[in-house]
């Protein structure tokens, strides 16, 4: 299993700079970003010094969407980066959320997002693509290569997500869900054809090590409003006796407003209607050995990545805890002499 850590671009962007570079120290692989422009700065600028202050690790917004952002554009962002620094560079994908939303747009419609997936993807690794008619590719970029990850919830976006991704992002870490959404997008995988062997499953949640679970829970009630923006959208398109998972959609019951200016963030007061044991089965929340448990068991349901959110107060701490004692211990085991 790969690590990753997924952080905010606030500023100072040096601060953010600075704890991916403590990542790459603890051993974490890739580095993601939120990827909303006017809540936060600009990340594929903050990526480029990322990059130079660090050797190994990936980068990539957690998530991009194809509206506020044109695909070619995108495209041409990872290129850059990838002639620069090497191929480092990861793209994960959405319909969109907070970006969208905050200029009161619309999410991208899945056809959108299924072209987005293919410009972006063939552009990005120096490969010719047709966008309205002509057939287009970067003349300066050679040898880029480029993996995009779609993110979603609902059963349409997970299918093309196995038609067409080279990924999944699931932003929650419940095992329930987990392993609908992986079973799903696996036979999506299957009717288009492709090996779903061949798809990273990656699953995104906060993470916080620690012992006190109520202030844990308090540092990351935020998670659950942000997902419940995504998981209210389903229930309407659906309903609430569709064939989606009793875990994801019964709490957004009680939800009734959300303010964008707090996304995100631990201190948010649009959370109330996200009960404890939602942030429990959402979060990786306790002590380093409950945290080996559970990434273990989605592990074994086929989840090939964890990206830990560090929207809390105990950023370095938890950086180092997994550096330590959890990376260390999700290792295959390997001796000097048998």
């Amino acid at each position: 299993m790969d690590f990753g850590v997924v952080l905010q671009n606030d500023p100072p962007a040096a601060r953010v700079v600075d704890l991916a570079r403590q990542a790459e120290t603890h051993g974490f692989s890739h580095v993601w970003t939120f990827d909303s422009h006017l809540l936060w700065q600009e990340p594929y600028v903050v990526y480029s010094q990322i990059l130079a202050a660090t050797r190994r690790v990936k980068v990539g917004p957690m998530v991009t969407n194809p509206v506020t952002r044109d695909p070619s554009v995108t495209a041409s962002a990872f290129a850059t980066l990838n002639e620069m620094f090497g191929n480092r560079t990861v793209c994960g994908i959405g319909r969109g959320d907070s970006a969208v939303r905050v200029l009161n747009g619309r999410p991208a419609s899945l056809a959108q997002l299924r072209d987005a997936v293919h410009v972006i993807r063939e552009l990005g690794s120096s490969r010719a693509v047709e966008i309205n008619g002509s057939t287009v590719r970067f003349p300066w970029s050679v040898g880029s290569q480029l993996e995009v990850w779609v993110a979603g919830y609902g059963p349409k976006t997970l299918a093309l997500t196995g038609d067409v991704a080279d990924g999944f992002i699931l932003q929650l870490a419940d095992p329930d869900v987990t392993a609908w959404t992986i079973a799903v997008v696996r036979e999506a995988a299957e009717k288009a054809g492709r090996d779903p062997a061949s798809l990273q499953f990656c699953v995104a949640a906060p993470m916080y090590v620690g012992e006190d679970r109520t202030h844990m829970r308090e540092q990351t009630r935020w998670f659950g409003g942000m997902v419940g923006n995504h998981v209210a959208e389903l229930v309407a398109r659906y309903g609430q006796d569709s064939t989606l998972p009793r875990a994801l959609t019964d709490y957004v019951a009680g939800r009734t407003d959300y303010d964008y200016n707090e996304h995100g963030r631990a201190s948010n007061t649009h959370t109330d209607f996200v009960p404890d044991e939602v942030v429990d089965r959402f979060c990786m929340l306790g002590t380093w050995p409950e945290h080996v448990a559970r990434l273990t068991e989605l592990r074994e349901l086929g989840v090939t990545h964890f990206a830990g959110y560090l929207m809390h107060d105990n950023k370095e701490e938890t950086l180092r805890m997994y550096g330590e004692h959890i990376i260390p211990a999700m290792r295959e085991t390997v001796v000097a002499k048998a």
